[in-house]
């Protein structure tokens, strides 16, 4: 039978009375964009010794389990696909995320992370393909919607890219851009594209207090 994805998932709380979603993108919403070693890798986390918070970010996603919200990260890792970064690292690096979260608020849990390795530029034949789990396609959302029991409506899409609101866009969420990591740049580019915008947050605490305090009139 043929694998029509190839995800990489954590799960750490596997209730299904939940059925409402936050999709969070990693880099740039809950951890900090990395300088890179080399122009190339501008932006990419490698190592897990770079792997640093955002301020907030625990405690914002405490803050929407409280309001009942299922916690799924969605993140395109093209390094692996480029050779840059190994399965086994990134599995390091999202193990080394977990573990910061919950040191600075030990209700900061994750529900579930999907990951897409592949971009069609890498020199890594098995993921340098054009696949349906990359942003801004929805297939790991899509996934997860399956896997969590997740109805679309009312959940959202939080990120600092173009691609994080494309794909909001794509699976019919609420769209919420960050100003941290590249969020100002992709602001511009939103407009330009005329991608739909509902919220700009200053970082990932100021998102969901904005959804504590609407996300119940949404439907």
């Amino acid at each position: 039978m043929p694998v029509l994805f190839c995800l990489k998932q954590r799960t750490f709380n596997r209730k299904t009375d939940l059925n409402k979603a936050l999709f969070l993108d990693r880099d740039g919403t809950i951890v900090k964009e990395v300088p890179g070693k080399t122009p190339e890798t501008l932006g990419y986390l490698l190592t897990v010794q770079d792997v640093e918070l955002i301020a907030g970010s625990a405690g914002a996603i405490a803050l929407a389990r409280k309001s009942g919200y299922k916690i799924i990260i969605i993140t395109n890792q093209s390094a692996v696909a480029r050779g840059w970064l190994s399965i086994e690292e990134l599995d390091r690096i999202n193990q080394r995320m977990y573990s910061l979260l919950l040191e600075e608020n030990p209700e900061a849990v994750i529900d579930a992370l999907y990951y897409s390795p592949y971009h069609t530029d890498g020199s890594v034949k098995e993921y340098s393909i054009e696949h349906e789990s990359r942003k801004p396609n929805t297939g790991m959302i899509m996934e997860a919607q399956k896997e969590h029991n997740i109805k679309l409506a009312g959940s959202y899409m939080i990120g600092d890219s173009l691609s994080d609101m494309q794909t909001g866009v794509n699976a019919g969420l609420h769209n919420i851009l960050v100003e941290t990591g590249y969020g100002k740049t992709a602001h511009r580019k939103c407009l330009d594209e005329k991608v739909k915008i509902d919220f700009i947050a200053s970082n990932l605490f100021d998102a969901v207090k904005y959804i504590a305090k609407t996300g119940e009139n949404r439907q």
